[in-house]
């Protein structure tokens, strides 16, 4: 790939500047300030895009590179790929996607893939490098480091890591780490207290105690709710049986008030009975008097009979005078006073009998009369009995129609049979049994309230489970997802220990060699003792013992060393400052090593010193010299 040029709008401090790039080296000079990093963050977001986020610094490159006093906020890049394409780009970065032109200068900006929050991946599509990567391995910026054993460590550090992640800023045993106390801190495990998944899984088992409560409490509602209805319609059927029963006792009081009508004929028929009686009793009693007197009267003449038989035995029988005088004269006097008794009780019984069979007559017409009314008044009660059934016949036939749907005719007419006072104290116990069962409901609706208001939080409950229940399967998913990382990390590991480490470091020893001008010839590497570097003498020692100078050399030459691996494209070199603490026999030797060695690599360094063009021009080496 070659950059033939860049068209800056406005980006940072630079605007309206255009830059050709020239096939192999190009030397691009400029004091510090003068926007050489600017240019290099250029190239990097026209390819990749800008981004908005901080990412832990104190402001985005969105804000640091838009411009204060220019609207332009653009630029375009034309490059070329090995297989001859030609693309230019040209990019508004306050918009996320570019516009993507082919050498026939055709948009083609659609026939990329669009990562929703990266935007249009047309670099990545066709050399296969992400960002990451680019910055990795492409893009190698001045190290800054000063010769202080901190910094010293820090480069060693570096190279240690490309050699077992790929990755300059990346230690495998930090990552390793970093996942573990990832692991811990964003997840936990069973025997850690605080951490996410101890929170979590406190909170499901509360939520979950609180809804077997509430699933207790819910079956207890669904019984309550059943009694509730059954108490419901027994309500309902004492209801419709008071109903009955009080019509039944309405019908019962109207009859009552006739059957008093009947009693009352009842009280006069017996009065009329009575009276008959008594009347016939007193012609009895004018009967008895006279055959009394009958009786009297032949008492009267047994006794005359007995005093004249006397009379007649007198003369027979010797009696002395003067019984015989007292007896003579005694049936004299006995029968003159009989002869006037009987002459006087004959009028006055003439007289009596004469009134009494006044009395009789009126007694027999008064009798009559009697007996006329009392069958009037049988006739009447007759009639107000069938007046009665008929009504009762009729109302009972009612009744039935309007109940039947709830009790049978049987106990209807059975119910209906009954007097009033079985009537009134079925109702008392019907009305007893309704009170009852109100309480009964009552009690079972302020149950279900209360239980109701136990309820009201069953979805909020629920939802609450589900939320978490969610948050435990993403906590378990990123607790197999870092798990996952570190086994593929570790098979990484393994294989870049195995495979390609021991490639890098036969490069490396090769690029050392050619670099240092066989001063060091082989470079081994292992986790557990790190870098080390063989000297002259043969010696193996600790890289973090040798030059600031030779560590960066080591660094760069195992950057370039890993470019040939990323990818088929002949991927621009770009150097940043990154020969400011190098000698001037070092920077000659790697600057002939670069030419020598990548001369299908566009080389862009960026450079405030005049040294890489005095020791090019010394070396003879044709390159192109950017004066910013």
């Amino acid at each position: 790939m070659k950059i033939n040029y860049l068209k800056i709008n406005g980006f940072g401090k630079i605007k309206n500047k255009e830059i050709n790039l020239e096939k192999n080296i190009n030397l691009i000079y400029g004091k510090n300030e003068s926007g050489k990093s600017t240019i290099l963050k250029f190239i990097y977001c026209m390819l990749y895009g800008i981004s908005k986020n901080k990412n832990g610094k104190e402001i985005s490159d969105y804000e640091k590179y838009k411009p204060w006093n220019s609207e332009e906020f653009s630029g375009k890049i034309n490059y070329i790929l090995d297989n001859g394409e030609e693309f230019e780009i040209f990019r508004e970065f306050s918009k996320k996607n570019p516009k993507i032109y082919n050498n026939n200068m055709e948009e083609i900006s659609k026939q990329f893939n669009i990562d929703k929050n990266k935007g249009n991946q047309f670099f990545y599509d066709q050399t296969k490098i992400d960002e990451i990567l680019f910055l990795n391995t492409n893009l190698i910026e001045q190290q800054g480091v000063i010769l202080d054993n901190n910094n010293q460590n820090l480069l060693t550090q570096k190279i240690a890591n490309i050699l077992s992640s790929g990755e300059d800023n990346t230690s495998y045993k930090k990552v390793v780490g970093n996942l573990s106390k990832k692991l811990l801190e964003d997840v936990g495990t069973d025997r850690t207290v605080g951490r996410p998944l101890n929170d979590i899984t406190d909170k499901i088992k509360e939520l979950e105690k609180n809804k077997k409560e509430i699933d207790y409490f819910l079956d207890i509602n669904k019984e309550i709710k059943q009694n509730k209805i059954e108490v419901e319609q027994q309500i309902k059927i004492i209801e419709k049986e008071i109903n009955l029963v009080d019509e039944i006792k309405n019908i019962k009081e109207k009859n009552e008030k006739e059957n008093e009508k009947i009693n009352i004929n009842e009280n006069i028929k017996k009065e009329y009975s009575e009276k008959i009686n008594y009347l016939k009793n007193k012609i009895n009693d004018n009967k008895k008097i006279k055959e009394k007197n009958n009786k009297k009267n032949i008492i009267n003449l047994f006794f005359i009979s007995i005093l004249i038989i006397l009379n007649i035995l007198i003369n027979f029988i010797n009696l002395p005078k003067i019984i015989e005088k007292i007896i003579i004269y005694g049936t004299i006097v006995y029968l003159i006073l009989n002869i006037l008794s009987y002459i006087f009780r004959k009028n006055k019984l003439n007289k009596i009998k004469k009134n009494k069979k006044i009395e009789e007559i009126k007694i027999e017409k008064e009798i009559e009369i009697l007996e006329e009314n009392k069958n009037n008044k049988e006739k009447e009660i007759l009639n107000i009995k069938e007046k009665i059934n008929k009504k009762n016949n009729d109302e009972l036939i009612l009744i039935k129609n309007k109940f039947n749907k709830y009790f049978n005719n049987e106990e209807i007419i059975k119910l209906f049979n009954n007097n009033l006072e079985f009537i009134n104290e079925q109702i008392e116990i019907l009305n007893k049994e309704y009170n009852n069962k109100k309480i009964e409901l009552n009690t079972l609706i302020i149950k279900e309230k209360d239980i109701d208001n136990k309820l009201e939080n069953k979805s909020e409950c629920e939802e609450q489970l589900e939320y978490y229940k969610e948050q435990m399967k993403d906590l378990l998913d990123l607790e197999k997802s870092i798990n996952i990382a570190k086994e593929t990390l570790e098979e990484a590991y393994n294989e870049m220990k195995n495979e390609i480490t021991p490639k890098f470091t036969k490069d490396l020893s090769l690029l050392m060699q050619k670099i240092s001008n066989g001063k060091y010839n082989n470079v081994s590497f292992n986790s557990e003792y790190g870098l080390k570097v063989e000297i002259e003498s043969g010696e193996y020692v600790d890289c973090n013992k040798l030059s600031i100078g030779t560590i960066d050399q080591l660094y760069l030459s195992l950057r370039l060393s890993t470019m040939n691996e990323i990818t088929e494209e002949k991927m621009p070199i770009i150097l940043d400052e990154t020969f400011a603490y190098y000698d001037n026999e070092r920077l000659e030797n790697i600057l002939k090593f670069i030419y020598e060695n990548y001369k299908n690599n566009q080389v862009l360094i960026f450079t405030c010193s005049d040294r890489e063009e005095e020791i090019l021009n010394k070396l003879n080496i044709n390159y192109n010299l950017i004066n910013l």
